[in-house]
């Protein structure tokens, strides 16, 4: 019995998880706040606490997700309509409002590395955002029918959290040009928002299909 989905879709599970990692978000502004504050150790440190919160979110998803699969198919298929219908509407919102990265001051980096940590954790934890992004995320990848959802679930989470971290680890890396050119290059950004838009609204119409047949 394989962990993973089939290897054309797992591909498209990990080019859809590196597009969502470099799309700007409250994550991304906290690493890149957190960088310019206090220099690269702090960036990677509010960048560790971020994931341990990815952490949390992937066992609450994979555990609720596969506990509904065993309960009962046509509830799994409610989820996936809702889904499809949330991924619509962040669909919706980075073409209207966009996703410009904004760098805000969270705390003082003189505080320590351990303020960046658990600044990382909650700004992620309290994104309610985040739970319902894995919730809608996942299914697209797991069949109401797979003998064994959970294990499944987990080892597509947690690829998304060693995706997420390598990415966001390479932006903190080269923290500096990277804002200049979204600064400078504001239609790159936009091509962001198309970018994501487009995604979410294939996803959607994924999960809406699947959960017809």
């Amino acid at each position: 019995m394989t962990l993973f989905p089939s290897p054309g879709l797992f591909a498209a599970f990990v080019a859809a998880s590196v597009v969502l990692a470099l799309t700007p978000g409250p994550d991304m502004a906290l690493y890149l706040s957190r960088t310019f504050g206090g220099g690269y150790r702090h960036g990677y440190a509010a960048l560790l606490g971020a994931l341990s919160g990815v952490i949390v979110h992937t066992f609450a998803a994979a555990l609720g997700l596969s506990a509904l699969i065993a309960a009962s198919a046509r509830a799994y298929d409610a989820v996936k309509i809702v889904g499809a219908l949330y991924l619509l509407y962040l669909a919706w919102g980075a073409l209207r409002h966009g996703a410009a990265l904004r760098l805000e001051a969270h705390g003082d980096a003189a505080q320590g590395l351990r303020a960046s940590y658990v600044a990382g954790v909650l700004i992620n934890l309290t994104n309610p955002k985040v739970i319902l992004f894995f919730i809608t995320f996942l299914p697209q990848f797991i069949d109401a029918g797979d003998p064994d959802p959970a294990r499944k679930l987990f080892v597509l989470g947690f690829s998304f959290i060693v995706i997420g971290g390598v990415v966001s680890g390479a932006i903190i890396a080269v923290a500096g040009r990277f804002v200049a050119a979204a600064r400078v290059h504001p239609r790159a950004m936009r091509w962001f928002d198309y970018g994501f838009a487009g995604l979410m609204s294939a996803f959607a119409a994924r999960l809406l299909l699947g959960a017809a047949k």
